[in-house]
């Protein structure tokens, strides 16, 4: 899959950011890691940014495939504020937002987010999830109308 970023491809993203007070207790094993879910019926492709030691990183394109979920990054999550992008492989549409962090046309790893074009990259909007220091996050994309008609997208802590 090629994950452009075309003009002709938009989808707003309408986040709708589930706050728990208290992180919820699941029955049996807990799991740490930060995971992505499509409820579409469409294959997307996810990018994700976040602040690592030696500084900003965006990586990418993890494909999704319709009603599925993938595991982005394993483990505990180390950062309290993490970055999405994705786009409908089928439709052309995106899930994006204010953040400009650098892709490339296909599997990435970029060290930092100024200069993406002179680099060779290109610029994508990413929308920023602040997990509250949970060890646990998940988003789920959907292309349910939310509030003005655009695509959703929302992040809560996992169970």
């Amino acid at each position: 899959m090629q994950c452009g970023i075309g003009p002709g491809c938009r989808f707003a993203l309408a986040a709708a950011l589930a706050v728990a007070a208290l992180p919820m207790l699941a029955v049996g094993e807990a799991r740490a890691d930060f995971r992505v879910c499509n409820a579409t019926q469409n294959l997307v492709g996810v990018g994700i940014g976040y602040r690592a030691k030696a500084g900003w990183v965006t990586e990418g394109w993890w494909h999704i495939e319709g009603s599925t979920c993938k595991t982005l990054i394993e483990g505990p999550l180390s950062s309290r504020f993490y970055y999405l992008y994705a786009e409908d492989a089928e439709r052309g549409g995106r899930w994006d937002g204010p953040i400009t962090m650098c892709v490339a046309e296909k599997e990435f790893k970029v060290a930092g987010v100024t200069d993406c074009v002179a680099r060779g990259f290109q610029r994508a909007g990413f929308q920023e999830y602040d997990t509250g220091e949970q060890a646990s996050w998940m988003v789920q994309l959907t292309d349910q109308p939310a509030s003005g008609g655009d695509a959703e997208t929302a992040g809560a802590p996992q169970q």
